[in-house]
């Protein structure tokens, strides 16, 4: 195709939306450490959905583009998450706009845009922002990135910045779980067609008839915009949205750490801002308005993962239709998934079951009913049981505890501080704590005392004592710990200082 003439200096931002916790898949992806962060593809073990999403997006450079800083539109909890997962990648550069709250996809597209309009200067001062979910999956990474960059083009070559580009999934069934887009019959010059309507997620009826007319695809979620053509939308179709996220940017924050700059818009501004989906406040508006929505076909595997079942599905299986991970045995059991997160796991005679093992819960399902989960996480919420939220192995900025055993007024943690880490000056008022170091040099602030210990070597924090626990060395470190009192809730710690911004 022949370029505009701006097209060469085009900024293009990928923007990774990485929110959500992911409750579906519970007891695996819990609010804590969502399946985002977990590797679930069947693609790759090691590579969580959060790690794929990026590394596809940042296929995109080409001659004709400036591929720029990944921003990853995330929230504070999950900050240390994010950044241990990028430090994994190869030549990653990321920007992470926190979210202080959760307040839905629009405001979280707003902040990204507003970021990538002021980052942008001179010539080019109207980025292109590539959109995706954190937590898809993608079984042909060459047909997507094509179907993407198709996208990229036909937003780059319109000049009147009104055109918004969407992926739309080819349907291999008729699902009721996804919405939908009909599209035109006739197809434009990009292979792409007009979008004449978005629908919700029809009953079954309705799917198969939408399978049937050959017209309907699958909303996936990914599309392409200009960072002026989305801030336009949404002024015109939700300008409180709007109005609500730019006061919060203005009064943003900034700061870094591992050379990952983190941007905060303000906390109770941002945490006022209408909560809504990027398709409700804008995209569905679209048809039919001065905005152009045009569909590029993607027929790559595509999958949301938004249950076990679709786990199951993008699995690798064998020869009896069984997707298994961990230590598991199997006997004449088909078509089931099972994954062992910490013992050994087995099935007999069963057939087309979900059977997920962590360390603090098991869930056993039948898969075609696995997208009921939720009304047992509901469940969890109502009895504000902790297994909603947290593993039984916690990650934390400094590395991760392990709670290996409790009962009355006792509990013992395994604690791992990476090398160079430390957690923070802190104290507690209903608990007295012993620490065993088993690998490693600890550095510990006990009041006054600033003491090493080596494996073998352990030490006393009395209730109510000033204390900090480093790890000056190179390797990880270790420790037992035994904590003794009345109440040994995790919110019974008051920080007075602390490298991760948490006092």
């Amino acid at each position: 195709m022949l370029y505009p003439p701006n097209y060469l200096m085009t900024k293009v931002f990928p923007v990774i939306l990485c929110g959500g916790s992911g409750t579906r898949l519970w007891p695996l992806s819990r609010a804590g450490f969502p399946k985002q962060f977990l590797a679930l593809s069947g693609n790759d073990q090691k590579t969580s959905l959060f790690q794929e999403a990026v590394g596809r997006l940042n296929q995109l450079g080409s001659s004709s583009a400036s591929l720029c800083n990944t921003l990853i539109v995330t929230n504070e909890d999950h900050r240390f998450l994010v950044l241990d997962q990028l430090r994994e990648m190869e030549e990653i550069n990321a920007t992470l706009l926190l979210e202080p709250a959760g307040r839905n996809t629009a405001p979280a597209l707003t902040l990204a845009a507003l970021y990538a309009k002021e980052a942008s200067v001179s010539a080019d001062s109207d980025p292109i922002l590539v959109i995706t979910p954190a937590d898809q999956t993608i079984q042909n990474a060459d047909a997507f990135t094509t179907a993407l960059q198709h996208c990229s083009d036909l937003v780059a070559d319109d000049s009147s910045n009104k055109t918004i580009a969407i992926l739309g999934i080819t349907p291999t069934a008729p699902e009721t779980g996804y919405g939908y887009i009909r599209r035109s019959t006739s197809k434009g010059g990009f292979d792409e067609y007009a979008v004449e309507q978005f629908a919700e997620k029809p009953n079954l009826e309705k799917a198969k008839a939408y399978l049937d007319s050959g017209n309907y695809f699958w909303n996936s979620g990914m599309f392409v915009l200009r960072a002026s053509t989305w801030l336009a939308a949404l002024k015109e179709f939700r300008a409180d949205i709007l109005d609500a996220t730019q006061t919060a940017w203005d009064q943003k924050t900034e700061d870094q750490a591992d050379g990952t700059r983190f941007v905060r818009p303000n906390k109770a501004l941002f945490s006022g801002i209408p909560s809504e989906s990027i398709d409700y406040a804008v995209i569905e508006k679209c048809p039919g308005s001065q905005y152009h929505v045009k569909m590029v076909e993607l027929n790559a595997g595509w999958n949301d993962l938004g249950a076990w079942d679709a786990v199951w599905q993008v699995g690798n299986k064998d020869t009896e239709g069984n997707v298994t991970s961990g230590d598991v045995l199997l006997s004449k059991s088909t078509n089931s998934l099972v994954h062992a997160s910490s013992r050994l796991v087995s099935t007999v005679g069963l057939n087309n079951v979900i059977v997920i093992e962590t360390a603090d819960a098991v869930l056993v399902a039948d898969r075609s009913q696995s997208q009921d989960v939720k009304h047992i996480v509901n469940q969890l919420e109502v009895q504000q049981r902790e297994e909603k939220n947290l593993h039984r192995k916690v990650a934390r900025p400094w590395g991760w505890y392990d709670s290996v055993d409790e009962g009355e007024r006792f509990k013992v943690k395994r604690i791992q501080v990476k090398p160079g880490a430390s957690l923070s000056l802190q104290m507690h008022h209903h608990r007295a704590e012993h620490w065993i170091v088993v690998k490693g040099t600890a550095e510990i602030t006990n009041g006054d005392q600033v003491i090493l210990l080596t494996e073998n070597q352990s030490t006393y924090i009395p209730q109510g004592q000033t204390h900090r626990l480093a790890n000056p060395g190179k390797t990880p470190l270790e420790i037992i710990e035994v904590q003794s009192g009345s109440y040994l809730g995790e919110d019974d710690i008051v920080r007075f200082e602390d490298t991760y911004g948490r006092s």
